[in-house]
């Protein structure tokens, strides 16, 4: 291969894995959608969509650049002008090496896997504000989050020097193991919930009306769609096809698998039932959790973090009813706990066997590793939260950010779209339309004289 020639199959599966993650994206708007009352379910997934559209946009003009632009200060930023709309990017290539092997491949690929991380990372947030959020001020909280935020955290945490390039400090000052983003993407939009969740305030109704699922399969439906595109996200970090890629395969499943057991488990001990919204939650802590640790631990390991993962995060959404604060759809309890526990975990249980080749505490390596994630977490962890807070704050104040109580009331779907999820009138007609099926053509058209006599 010379230096120059593309390689197609290391190109094909990072385009093929940014692909993947993109699909996350509606995982999530069903999975959130389900969750939601139907007076809400649109407005729910409009904020997926709403996300998937800004950021996508942002990205290109000045946020890939910020986040692996050369850095301009102690590995806190990258330059957001050094590619400010991609220029000079669309025949440049990059190396990787895997398995004693080198691949080129665009750089163009990586910007559209990296776009994918950006864009889900935003989209997770929208969980905790569920019913009672503005689509407007929303749409530009995502602008300002992702810019003053996200980018940056990127630039920490994804970014690594390489030649002359310069990275951030978490991945090569400091040093911390985060594979596919459990800092940079779940501590992250945890605490940005957290922080929207105590600055919009309670729903009305809280703690007194029931606020069910109302509708479970959509529920399930997400579940699914986010578990397959997690291999492109955690796999498809790897940016090869190699031993990297296949052991992060293999350790996504079975974390994920023994998540969703242990949270039916806790569910059942606790409650008495296993539901079907336990094991989604399930399923989702898991992936969570594995995300930062799946290339330091082994298939083992994977299992132990996603087993304690599902207990964790199903006990750590209990946590709002103790504090006050409304998460609607528990984004603190599954992503800030889930993605603490799996960026700690590398510290307990990662090990040299595995492709990041270092030994965590219980594998004789001592402390070491366990400081740089506990550094690496807790400064992801603060920065989000108070500049989340100023954020949500400013546009609280300003545009204001919730419906109005008559709004909430009426359901955030016809007031922010003029849409329903769920056209019950249509139903009613097709009902009727049924009735007219044994009737008379004469008693079928005077029925539908009457009709349009009503209408009018």
């Amino acid at each position: 291969m010379t230096p120059l020639e593309i390689d197609t199959g290391t190109t094909a599966w990072l385009l093929a894995s940014a692909a993947l993650v993109l699909l996350m994206t509606p995982g999530l708007a069903f999975f959130y959608g389900g969750m939601v009352r139907a007076k809400s379910v649109l407005n729910m997934m409009m904020m997926s969509f709403g996300a998937l559209a800004s950021i996508a946009v942002i990205w290109i003009l000045w946020g890939y650049s910020t986040a692996f632009g050369d850095d301009i200060g102690y590995g806190l930023l990258g330059d957001p002008v050094q590619y400010l709309g991609l220029k000079g990017l669309m025949g440049a290539t990059s190396e990787v090496s895997f398995d004693d092997q080198t691949g080129i491949y665009p750089v163009m690929a990586f910007v559209a896997f990296q776009a994918v991380f950006a864009i889900i990372t935003v989209a997770l947030i929208s969980g905790a504000i569920a019913d009672r959020a503005k689509f407007s001020t929303w749409m530009i909280f995502t602008v300002i989050w992702g810019t003053i935020v996200y980018f940056p955290i990127a630039h920490w945490v994804f970014d690594f020097s390489a030649g002359e390039h310069v990275g951030g400090w978490i991945a090569n000052n400091l040093k911390a193991i985060d594979f596919a983003g459990g800092t940079a993407v779940h501590i992250n939009a945890g605490a940005a919930g957290l922080a929207l969740a105590i600055i919009l305030g309670k729903r009305l109704g809280w703690k007194r009306d029931p606020m069910r699922p109302h509708n479970l399969t959509l529920v399930m439906l997400g579940a699914g769609l986010l578990w397959f595109g997690w291999f492109g996200f955690n796999a498809g970090s790897a940016i090869a096809a190699g031993t990297t890629a296949a052991t992060v395969w293999v350790n996504t499943m079975v974390a994920t698998a023994a998540a969703s057991l242990s949270w039916l488990i806790t569910e059942r001990i606790r409650d008495g039932h296993a539901t079907s919204l336990g094991a989604a939650s399930g399923v989702v802590a898991g992936l969570v959790a594995i995300t930062p640790s799946c290339s330091s631990v082994s298939p083992v390991g994977a299992i132990i973090v996603g087993a304690l993962a599902g207990v964790i995060c199903a006990l750590a959404i209990g946590l709002k009813y103790k504090l006050g604060f409304d998460d609607s759809l528990d984004v603190v309890g599954v992503h800030l706990f889930g993605g603490l526990w799996g960026t700690l975990a590398v510290g307990f249980l990662a090990t040299e066997a595995a492709p990041a080749g270092v030994n965590g505490l219980f594998y004789g390596g001592g402390f070491d590793q366990l400081w740089r994630q506990a550094v690496g977490a807790f400064s992801v962890l603060f920065y989000s939260l108070i500049m989340s807070l100023l954020i949500g704050l400013l546009l609280h104040k300003t545009i204001g950010f919730r419906v109005t109580e008559e709004q909430e009331r009426t359901g955030v779907d016809e007031i922010e779209h003029a849409e329903t999820s769920y056209d019950l009138g249509t139903l009613g007609a097709g009902l009727r339309g049924l009735s007219y099926a044994g009737s008379a053509p004469n008693q079928v058209e005077e029925d539908s004289k009457n009709d349009q006599e009503v209408s009018a």
